[in-house]
């Protein structure tokens, strides 16, 4: 049982991803999932679910409990006031509050085809798994088992002890108060995209380089940008552009390294310390349209399983396994 437990490890995490917000929470629950089968497994019975089935049933219980009496997480930037360049770094966001990064190789398949590993990064990027927060647990687990993970009405039913009936009616509220809330656009990582890989390549390349004219030119005139945990952020490209060209704000010597996270374009940002560089932040993109719509800086990110920079040359850029 030990050796398929193992093989379920990857899709679980991205389930509890996807339920809790949290790549650290979702480790934590399937931990827990699995010492729950193991305790259990002579109670199994083959004749009443698959065993992937019953896994599952555990890790949704488990995932239930966590979220019962937990407040909704939500994106750094809608937990922030947005204020204006030069403004001080004076509050912090509540504890737990927003949704947080994960590193792709927990949550995806990564040996997927490529085509089917676009479509799956979707279901993973901050904004759809912020948007999944604002529905009740039980219908956030069914949008994930039929709408994501593709489970049929009849699977899901067995797996929450109900209908298909039933989960076909709570497929149908939670479809709609998705709609409702409309994700924040964005694409996810594509290495097939050239217009994609040409616009990280000139981000990069004006980060580094520390011009500050280049860097607003890739943005919407709509952009924003927070920094947790921080309950701070900017709005529009004049205002980060004046932000970034600050003196107590420069990032001269800084470099970007890439690393998968969250199913979208994502950074190690190194600052220069007496050694070389050091990890200083994460750096996550939002893209649409050809332009930077957000920017997410996360100060914090010890613990959450991401792997350590290494300085590659700029352009193994899509060379993300």
């Amino acid at each position: 049982m030990e050796e398929v437990l193992a093989g379920l490890r990857t899709e679980l995490t991205g389930y509890c991803y996807r339920m809790l917000g949290s790549g650290h929470e979702a480790e934590d629950a399937v931990q827990e999932t699995f010492e729950r089968v193991l305790k259990a497994a002579d109670r199994y019975d083959a004749a009443r679910a698959s065993l992937r089935t019953w896994v599952y049933r555990i890790a949704t219980n488990v995932c239930l409990d966590l979220l019962r009496g937990a407040s909704r997480r939500a994106l750094p930037l809608d937990l922030s006031t947005a204020g204006r360049a030069g403004e001080p770094f004076d509050r912090l966001l509540p504890a737990g509050a927003e949704v947080r990064p994960v590193p792709d190789r927990l949550v995806l398949d990564l040996a997927q085809d490529p085509a089917t590993l676009v479509v799956r990064r979707e279901s993973v990027r901050l904004a759809f798994v912020a948007a999944l927060q604002h529905l009740p647990a039980r219908q956030r687990s069914v949008l994930i088992l039929r709408d994501v993970l593709c489970w049929s009405a009849a699977d899901v039913a067995q797996l929450l002890e109900t209908t298909p009936a039933s989960v076909t009616s709570a497929l149908q509220r939670a479809r709609a108060t998705l709609r409702s809330v409309q994700p924040r656009p964005g694409d996810v990582l594509d290495p097939a995209d050239p217009v994609q890989r040409e616009l990280l390549t000139r981000y990069c390349a004006a980060f580094e380089s520390h011009d500050v004219a280049g860097l607003v030119a890739l943005l919407h005139e709509d952009a924003t940008t927070s920094m947790p945990p921080f309950a701070w952020g900017l709005r529009g490209r004049d205002q980060i552009g004046l932000a970034m060209a600050a003196p107590e704000a420069a990032c001269v010597g800084h470099r970007l390294v890439p690393v998968a996270a969250s199913g979208q374009p994502a950074f190690w940002q190194l600052r220069p310390d007496g050694a070389g560089h050091a990890p200083f932040a994460l750096v996550i993109l939002d893209i649409t349209d050809g332009r930077v719509i957000n920017t997410t800086t996360w100060l914090e990110t010890a613990g959450w399983g991401l792997p350590a920079p290494v300085q590659p040359s700029l352009w193994s850029l899509f060379d993300l396994s």
